[in-house]
């Protein structure tokens, strides 16, 4: 135990610990005073229990997770589908169980590391130069596609397109062909296109569809991204205010407890969505940037670890892990920002919330096993994948 201990990457560690303090910080600026006043310490509680499974996590060989990937499956879409029955709704999605205790456990965000260790055990067992089409590639997608649709049918749009994402990424680092990857990346890119262009055209018609089946908040969604024009004040509110406070900051922030906007309540979602816009309103362009540098390093981290890696499930499980950060950071701050549609995404490490944090804890754990055990590979376990060996010959 204590030599496993010794081969943390402590430099992760003291990132996660800065972190730590900056959410602690920024909650308690953005929740004093307000019905929210104490999330900042139930957030540390959070973290000492999320340190605790980062450990636990870490000393635990991931190859044994690689070997019960399928029953982590089956339980991780158990947990989906029990959820649209007996699930808690917040903000228009059904998706909060509650356990013993009152505890809120969101499945939706336990699924993506469920996920990310699934699609390894898939890809792993793929030895070719390159993944077939119909034999490799759409079976990996369709049963992608199975929690994609039950996420959906939750409401809950940003999880469900993190999936995506993390099939994108480990796609590609398990060696899908040029030619099906350009392939996939003109469909995605013509239906994205086409999307937004049949939404201008057909307005009308699809603000009627998505009444129809009970989806018109997403219309409020997209309306202050593509057509600010047509957006209610309802609609633009968030976005609006958002904006409005980040442009406040400036180069330097207004000071800790000093932004206007935020100590206003004009923001909504402060303590959870929002928490970037507290962030730049009082620490400004120069906070912003600090708080990139952290996730630039953590991240680079993470793939260091993963062309250290000897197994070839490793690099696997963290270009998923990777994925499934970014995502989240670039979906979480670009739609403050007019990059991106508003939606239930929370910043890692940052945003309140007990179900978010745990997984990503459990995620740079699973990395940090990866760093453990990683060299430990068996001499019939190479890593064969052909885009990583050249990334790791240069």
């Amino acid at each position: 135990m204590l030599n496993k201990l010794k081969k943390i990457d402590f430099t992760i560690v003291f990132i996660l610990l800065i972190l730590m303090g900056i959410s602690i910080a920024v909650l308690y600026s953005a929740t004093s005073g307000t019905k929210y006043s104490g999330y900042h310490l139930q957030m540390l509680k959070y973290y000492i229990l999320g340190f605790a499974v980062f450990f636990l996590v870490s000393m635990l060989d991931f190859r044994l997770l690689i070997k019960n990937a399928i029953y982590i499956y089956l339980f991780g879409l158990c947990l989906l589908v029990v959820v649209m029955f007996i699930g808690n709704t917040y903000h228009n999605a059904t998706g909060w169980m509650t356990l013993p205790g009152g505890i809120s456990f969101q499945p939706a965000e336990f699924f993506k590391l469920i996920l990310v260790i699934f699609l390894g055990f898939l890809l792993v067992r793929k030895r070719k130069s390159g993944l077939l089409f119909w034999r490799d590639v759409v079976p990996v997608c369709l049963l992608t596609f199975i929690p994609f649709v039950a996420v959906m049918a939750q409401n809950d749009l940003g999880n469900a397109l993190s999936y995506l994402v993390i099939l994108a990424g480990m796609l590609w680092i398990g060696n899908i062909k040029y030619t099906h990857a350009l392939i996939a990346l003109a469909i995605f890119g013509g239906s994205v296109l086409g999307g937004i262009s049949a939404y201008k055209i057909y307005y009308e018609q699809v603000y009627a569809f998505f009444e129809n089946i009970g989806r018109e908040h997403w219309i409020e969604r997209i309306d202050p991204w593509l057509m600010p024009e047509m957006a209610t004040d309802k609609a633009i509110y968030h976005t609006k205010n958002a904006k409005l406070a980040i442009a406040t900051g400036g180069m330097t922030g207004e000071g800790f407890m000093q932004g206007a906007n935020v100590q206003a309540d004009l923001v909504p979602l402060t303590y959870s969505d929002s928490i970037f816009v507290v962030i730049a309103e009082e620490f400004g362009f120069i906070g912003c940037s600090v708080l990139l540098l952290l996730y630039f390093v953590l991240i680079h981290r993470l793939i260091l670890i993963s062309l250290d890696c000897r197994d070839r499930s490793g690099p696997l499980l963290i270009v998923g892990i990777v994925a499934m950060l970014l995502y989240q950071i670039f979906e979480n701050i670009g739609m403050f920002i007019g990059l991106m549609p508003l939606t239930g995404i929370t910043l890692p490490f940052i945003s309140y919330g007990g179900t978010s944090l745990m997984i990503n804890m459990a995620s740079i754990g699973v990395a940090m096993s990866i760093m453990i055990h990683g060299k430990e590979a068996e001499e019939d376990h190479p890593l064969t994948t052909s885009r990583y060996a050249s990334i790791r010959s240069q």
